[in-house]
């Protein structure tokens, strides 16, 4: 059209319009007749003419072509996404219904068997789902205890014995009893009369009784029969569905009529032990081509004239809209990168900062262009490494970087996970980070570099310490509040040595100041017998007044390695101070972690003791009021359960634990006695769950009593006193 509407215009501007007007119309000039323009010949007209048609007529054909192309290859499309929206629903269909039939054959696990019941319950669902054939109740060793076939089909065995079709369930159950979960087999050709046969797939379930395996639960599923329950009946006119294996081999079949094997999909069949493919085959062939071209004649003829203009336009339009969302794009992108606390960085393969948004710049100190100009390469000097490095971690770091960035991209997954480190500012100050890595890959999916968002935890780690210092002073209030209240018993406890120590005194000086005073030796012997038992009274009152004041004495948390007897040595004096005025015995249950070591921990021994204290001390005022004098007995055991945990029981023999109470016993400031505080035992599972332990009761024997347990780590074989740098 451009090559016609240019010769047309050239034609109309450069020759005179007298040129096309017969002789005798032409005006009349004094200039001889062989002065007027000639005409130009016609046979070149025509010919420029024809081409220009001919070359309409040709894109005209293109266009004509093309949309016919475009329309066959919509409809085959269109007919392929169905094809392939049917094998995708077919196969969640299929799999949604062998899962919903494991779940049944589960239930039917739980009954009692093999009995009545179960027959009943069994033939139930037999009658209930379709494509099930057979339920079998199988022994530990597999052989059939009990069986039910399906009344709506000949059964499986009777065309051979079941001991011949039983590898493929023995297999499955075999995997099951090793991973303690249902499990498919592999499908099966078995035969039926009439030369006749199904596919067949055996599903496996354990059976569980009191924790240990009881037997197996073992269902047989026709493929072709519950291919056919699931798919509906509009898809099943449309297309053929198949069950294949990965090499392609059909196991079952479904669907009114064949598949025109032009549309094909598939779709995968996970199931628990079991992969199959599901696959759907239209019964539509390929586009006819009569329809399609009438159609794309008319709409051409129709619309070819404005088809280039609306396309251009559209295009136009489309790319200042592209155009102009880009721009919004990265304006909003550089807003939010400025306006974000976090920081962002970016790195290339070599480990250079090639990127860091303002609040990475505040963060470090060092400003965008200082951060490029920094060199990062693993084999350059330590003067070259990047500023934000701490000079005492800049050598690890430089090797666990080249050991991370030499990978290029290895593990991505890895790389997203997030990891601790120490940076410095540009005055010098150290502060914690955290950062997130996740890799830079371009338009074309090449791995560039690495993109990381650092965390400043200095704010954090402040407010995590003025916890701790916060939650030190509570316990030590604690500690504090638990001597209070046990005053009484310690002046009791010390009046007896200090009067003890008056009367030997008393008595002393009696035999100094006798009128008939005895022979000297004699004297002296009994001088030496009364100071001696003044000297035991004295460590005795001391080793009280001692012990109370390493408990209740603030100091910043230590963790040692101690036995569980020195654990409950460090807190006997205590308690059995309460135990005196309740009239209860205190026993000791050790068990030693092997034969010449007893158990062991690693913990901080005031705050583990402040714990014993207050659990013995619970158990011996439960006992106070509920229970007989003779049978007052508070139990402290230790036992090594686990290669990596020792667990500590208080056991006392009192009314127990009311569940209203037990739903809020570890709630701050509750307690069921009106001088309590509500502190203990809250106070004890937050040190127990410091030290990585937990805090736990229950019943003791016989459902008499309440048992306080807790767990706390045990040490390592190999205690390692180094510390590594962390990583960049």
């Amino acid at each position: 059209m451009r090559k016609l509407r240019s010769s047309v215009g050239a034609c109309g501007a450069n020759t005179p319009v007298a040129q096309f007007l017969p002789p005798a119309a032409q005006p009349m000039t004094d200039a001889p007749p062989a002065a007027l323009p000639a005409y130009p010949p016609l046979r070149p007209r025509l010919l420029r003419r024809a081409l220009l048609w001919g070359v309409l007529v040709v894109l005209l054909l293109v266009a004509q072509t093309l949309l016919v192309a475009l329309t066959i290859n919509y409809e085959a499309g269109r007919e392929q996404d169905n094809t392939e929206r049917a094998a995708t629903e077919a196969a969640a269909e299929f799999r949604r219904e062998m899962l919903r039939q494991m779940q049944l054959l589960q239930a039917l696990a739980f009954a009692e068997a093999p009995g009545d019941a179960w027959r009943r319950e069994a033939d139930a669902l037999l009658r209930l789902r379709q494509g099930l054939e057979r339920v079998e109740w199988r022994a530990l060793d597999l052989s059939v205890v009990a069986a039910v076939d399906t009344p709506y089909a000949p059964t499986l065995v009777a065309q051979m014995p079941r001991a011949a079709l039983a590898l493929e369930a023995e297999l499955a159950c075999s995997d099951a009893s090793r991973t303690a979960s249902p499990n498919f087999s592999r499908s099966y050709f078995v035969p039926l009369p009439g030369g006749q046969g199904l596919e067949v797939m055996e599903l496996c379930v354990p059976v569980q009784r009191a924790g240990r395996q009881a037997g197996f639960m073992v269902g047989s599923f026709a493929l072709t029969r519950v291919l056919e329950s699931v798919l509906s009946a509009r898809e099943a006119r449309r297309h053929e569905f198949s069950i294949i294996e990965a090499d392609g081999t059909r196991l079952a079949r479904a669907g009114v009529s064949r598949g025109a094997n032009v549309y094909v999909a598939r779709q995968v069949l996970d199931l628990p032990g079991a992969t199959l493919q599901m696959r759907a085959d239209s019964i539509v062939g390929r586009p006819s081509l009569l329809p399609n071209i009438t159609t794309a004649l008319v709409m051409g003829l129709s619309f070819a004239l404005f088809a280039v203009v609306l396309l251009l336009a559209r295009d136009g339009r489309r790319r200042a809209e592209a155009e102009r969302g880009l721009a919004e794009a990265l304006a909003f992108r550089n807003a939010m990168e400025d306006s974000l606390p976090t920081g962002l960085r970016a790195r290339d393969l070599a480990g250079a900062v090639t990127y860091a948004n303002p609040a990475f710049c505040a963060m470090v100190g060092f400003t965008q262009d200082e951060l490029r100009s920094a060199v990062a390469d693993p084999a350059a000097p330590l003067t070259d490494a990047p500023p934000y490095w701490p000079p005492e971690f800049a050598t690890e770091y430089q090797r666990r970087q080249q050991l991370r960035l030499g990978g290029h991209g290895r593990n991505l997954a890895e790389s997203r996970e997030g990891y601790e480190t120490v940076f410095m500012r540009k005055n010098g100050e150290r502060f914690p980070a955290r950062v997130y890595e996740a890799p830079l890959v371009d338009g074309v999916g090449r791995h560039t570099g690495w993109m990381s968002a650092v965390l400043d935890l200095s704010a954090q780690r402040r407010v995590e310490e003025i916890s701790r210092q916060q939650q030190d002073r509570l316990q030590a209030s604690a500690r504090l509040a638990t001597v209070g209240e046990m005053a009484s018993l310690l002046s009791h406890e010390l009046n007896q040595p200090l009067a003890a120590i008056a009367s030997y005194a008393t008595g002393s000086l009696n035999l100094i100041d006798d009128p008939q005073p005895l022979e000297g030796s004699e004297l002296m012997a009994m001088l030496r017998q009364a100071l001696d038992r003044i000297a035991e009274q004295a460590d005795r009152a001391g080793r009280v007044i001692k012990s109370v004041h390493a408990f209740v004495r603030r100091r910043e948390q230590q963790h040692e390695t101690v036995s569980a007897e020195q654990l409950f040595e460090g807190v006997l004096p205590l308690v059995r101070l309460q135990a005196r005025k309740s009239g209860a015995r205190i026993e000791i249950d050790l068990l030693p972690a092997s034969a010449h070591s007893p158990a062991r921990v690693r913990c901080d021994r005031t705050m583990v003791e402040q714990v014993l204290l207050n659990l013995s001390r619970n158990g011996l005022q439960a006992m106070e009021d509920a229970t007989p004098l003779a049978d007052r007995v508070l139990t402290l055991r230790a036992r090594q359960t686990h290669p990596r945990w020792v667990t500590f029981t208080v056991a006392d023999a009192g009314p127990g634990i009311p569940p209203d109470v037990a739903a809020r016993l570890f709630t701050p400031f509750f307690s069921t006695r009106a001088e309590g505080m509500g502190l203990g035992l809250s106070l004890c599972r937050t040190v127990i769950e410091q030290h990585g332990g937990a805090l736990d009761f229950g019943p003791g024997p016989g459902k008499r009593g309440t048992e306080m347990r807790f767990t706390l780590p045990a040490p390592k074989a190999a205690e390692s006193g180094e510390t590594s740098a962390p990583a960049d």
